[in-house]
């Protein structure tokens, strides 16, 4: 294969035995320029070949303005101008995804059913669960004497002006299982919302639903706390008084103990909500009458005051309870969703 000295020849002749034979025109693509080159040449030498016949030029691009418009009408505005008005600047595709590669596009297609909502599935729910029972039996092994002796000791009545010794570290685990006891009755009453109420909320998240529940009845047992501190400083001395909010905060911490099998079974074994409800029920009504009847050992087994007991216990127990089931009646039906 010969060519002439010059690169930017037209032409290319095949020359054999001293005699030209074909003339072909200058290559316009590598494919043309490879078709020239033998079978078995090699890759360097159509590289080669190929850097010979096409010489890389700086490209420059046009500064002209784009004419390209409908008939009859102007030359085109550039859209970089400031001063341009907002109408040339909005289109039929100025809100679409495709127009705007910056901007995160939808997904295509028909949407399939969302996977409804299970507890079990929850992370959040399931952590706090276990966090629950890891405390609980950590707080148990350390505790567990002061539990047995509260047992063993809570159908027992002591004598006047003697009063049950406590430690500060026993009260802080008492206080510990009352704020494990608000969590579980949260999400018992989150349950039975999600089952018999309503399934949407106005809340941006279904977590804030439960804490808000936590929050009322945490504060349901401090308001508790404080009527009965100053209904029995006002008729009894602060021994019994203290005596009672010994007993108050271990009936708490039992009722949470109690409670959270069922909350267990709710959320991971599919039982029944009727279920759960009765036993909640029969939990709750066992908690009332201890109650009363620490009541009666406490404040008037000495005077005999049947009447005075009975009123005591319904003001400062089943009122406060029928306020809190209405009180989350009411933020219930604020929060749902009604369709």
């Amino acid at each position: 294969m010969l060519r002439t000295d010059s690169i930017a020849s037209e032409t290319l002749t095949t020359v054999i035995n001293d005699s030209t034979v074909q003339t072909y025109a200058r290559p316009q693509t590598p494919y043309q320029v490879l078709r020239l080159l033998p079978k078995d040449a090699t890759p360097a030498q159509q590289d080669s070949a190929i850097q010979a016949w096409f010489q890389p030029g700086e490209i420059h691009y046009s500064s002209e303005p784009d004419t390209l418009h409908l008939p009859g009408h102007g030359v085109g505005r550039n859209l970089k101008d400031v001063n341009l008005p907002q109408y040339y600047r909005e289109s039929f595709f100025s809100n679409d995804s495709l127009f705007h590669p910056e901007l995160e596009a939808g997904r295509y297609g028909v949407a399939g059913d969302p996977i409804p909502y299970v507890m079990a599935n929850d992370n959040i729910i399931t952590c706090l669960l276990l966090f629950c029972f890891v405390v609980t039996m950590m707080a148990f092994s350390f505790s567990r004497n002061l539990i047995v002796r509260n047992i063993k000791n809570f159908f027992y009545i002591p004598k006047t002006g003697t009063t049950q010794k406590t430690t500060t570290s026993e009260v802080q685990a008492l206080f510990f299982f009352v704020c494990q006891t608000a969590l579980l009755l949260s999400l018992l009453y989150f349950f039975y919302v999600k089952t018999y109420v309503a399934d949407t909320f106005i809340l941006s998240d279904e977590y804030l639903f439960i804490g808000i529940i936590f929050l009322i009845i945490i504060g349901y047992f401090w308001t508790k706390q404080i009527l009965y501190t100053w209904v029995n400083l006002t008729f009894s001395d602060g021994k019994k008084n203290r005596q009672w909010h010994y007993t108050f905060l271990f009936l708490t911490a039992m009722e949470g103990g109690l409670l959270f099998p069922s909350v267990l079974l709710l959320t991971y074994f599919d039982a029944a909500p009727q279920t759960i409800i009765n036993y909640f029920i029969i939990i709750l009504i066992l908690v009332k009458i201890l109650a009363f009847y620490k009541c009666y050992v406490i404040f008037f087994r000495q005077n005999r005051l049947f009447l005075q007991i009975i009123l005591y216990f319904c003001a400062l127990e089943i009122i406060p309870m029928i306020a809190l089931w209405g009180g989350l009646e009411l933020m219930t039906n604020a929060l749902k969703i009604n369709f």
